[in-house]
């Protein structure tokens, strides 16, 4: 039997020979080691005019999302805060066809820190990762923990429900009764596991409402030819290696809205439908709790 023990776990602000330097340089090396995904690196040192540099710019390759990165030893304090939402600010005006997220990067993520950044929640994309560092005899290990996740905006359609209600005569002439049907297969199918969800139909999409509240964690866009599902779930590799092993045709993932975007033809619902099934269980679960 393996000998289990419990690794020492050090203070990198307090190492001689490790500096944010080293730190950064292996994030560019290997960026999902930091657990954002397959990043690419775009830049380290990014300069900005009249606000220092940037230590390093990521971009998603599968995406237009790019990363402003600021990393820091230590315990998070204002003006590192300030240095990071700063720099992301700069970038996305720089460069507004991409979309844009700011990641701090710290050994200590202090209550004081959430506290401010709750200040701007809904407002300004941020991803806060703690840094730990263990020792193993001569050998140092890092392990990166996503200890606030970037807050989702509210839909500005969701805020418009009440006075952009609409009815399904306004959605047979956007879509076709044959794409609109396909709502009610949809709504069908998240009975079959949930009972009480009945259909909402707003001005952009087609909703879900039980008890007569909004309940969003599956929304439909018709359109003439097709209608698109749209799953609120967090990115996963699981949901992505089910999508791509099922055949199912994603249009991309919305960062902005955290929803997967799946294209469904007429009559694909009824060939696909367990899969489907599946994918709005974990959605309803992940968004009801």
């Amino acid at each position: 039997m393996k000998k289990i023990f419990k690794p020492e776990k050090i203070s990198l602000n307090n190492h001689s020979e490790i500096s944010e330097k080293v730190i950064q340089e292996i994030i560019a090396e290997d960026p999902s080691i930091i657990g954002l995904g397959d990043l690419v690196l775009k830049d380290k040192e990014r300069i900005q005019p009249r606000a220092g540099r940037l230590d390093l710019l990521m971009q998603d390759p599968d995406s237009n999302r790019r990363y402003e990165i600021e990393i820091q030893l230590g315990k998070t304090d204002e003006s590192h805060i300030i240095r990071a939402l700063e720099y992301w600010d700069i970038e996305k005006k720089r460069y507004p066809q991409y979309d844009h997220c700011a990641v701090i990067i710290a050994e200590d993520i202090t209550s004081r820190f959430f506290n401010v950044i709750s200040l701007f929640n809904g407002f300004i994309p941020l991803i806060a990762i703690q840094m730990n560092a263990y020792k193993f005899g001569e050998e140092i290990g890092l392990v990166f923990t996503k200890v606030l996740d970037e807050m989702p905006l509210g839909l500005v359609e969701e805020d418009e429900e009440v006075r952009e209600a609409t009815d399904r005569e306004y959605w047979l002439k956007r879509g076709t009764q044959a794409t609109v049907k396909m709502a009610d297969e949809i709504l069908k199918i998240i009975n079959s596991f949930k009972l009480g969800y009945e259909l909402k139909y707003n001005k952009f999409y087609i909703g879900l409402a039980k008890d007569g509240q909004p309940n969003n964690f599956a929304i439909f866009r018709p359109k003439k030819n097709y209608m698109r599902l749209e799953i609120k779930h967090p990115k996963s590799q699981e949901i992505d290696e089910v999508i791509e092993n099922n055949d199912l045709d994603e249009m991309g993932y919305d960062n902005g809205w955290g929803a997967y975007r799946i294209r469904l033809n007429i009559g694909e619902i009824g060939k696909k439908e367990e899969i489907i099934k599946s994918l709005l269980e974990k959605a309803e679960k992940n968004f009801n709790g």
